[in-house]
């Protein structure tokens, strides 16, 4: 008896593990039509240059509650899946992963520190401010527009998609835009 015990607890423990471990990539589960059609960094890199397109990045953790938050509630919206997956290549990245990124030549890490660290490009993405969530917005030639930090509900974060897909940011201050 002890033996099974000790055998099925690890066992029980790994698999819970593995279960918390698993990629965020898909949205709307109950809804595959509206999910949000996520992609890696490097393919929506590839896809901005055969066709230039904004690109929304949603920056994370896998220990963020605000970040499951908003995958469970604003990014499973369908008008929110729609609206980004129109107008924008979604990227959802971990900021604490731990595989190399080439960007413009360029070899980005994965920077340990302590029980923790962070990616070199979440922290070129979010200038050093490391919060969780964090969403960057990069134009068509891949420069950054904006930094848009903390969780967001559906009606903020369907302001802040139209404020930056219209080309807003260009001429009106953030706090004066008022969407139709």
């Amino acid at each position: 008896m002890k033996i099974v015990f000790a055998v099925a607890v690890p066992m029980l423990a790994v698999g819970l593990i593995m279960a918390q471990q698993k990629p965020r990539l898909t949205t709307a589960a109950a809804s595959p039509q509206a999910a949000i059609q996520w992609m890696t960094w490097e393919e929506a890199i590839k896809k901005s240059e055969k066709a230039p397109k904004k690109i929304f990045i949603d920056l994370y953790t896998d220990w963020c509650g605000w970040c499951k938050k908003m995958d469970a509630t604003t990014f499973a919206d369908p008008k929110v899946a729609d609206y980004i997956n129109k107008h924008f290549y979604a990227v959802k990245f971990n900021a604490e992963q731990k595989e190399d990124v080439v960007y413009k030549g360029h070899t980005l890490k994965y920077i340990a520190n302590g029980p923790r660290g962070v990616h070199e490009l979440a922290y070129s993405l979010l200038d050093g401010r490391l919060g969780y969530p964090s969403y960057v917005y990069l134009d068509e030639q891949q420069a950054r527009i904006t930094i848009s930090p903390g969780y967001k509900t559906v009606d903020a974060m369907m302001k802040e998609l139209q404020y930056i897909a219209g080309g807003h940011y260009k001429t009106t201050p953030y706090e004066s835009y008022k969407p139709n």
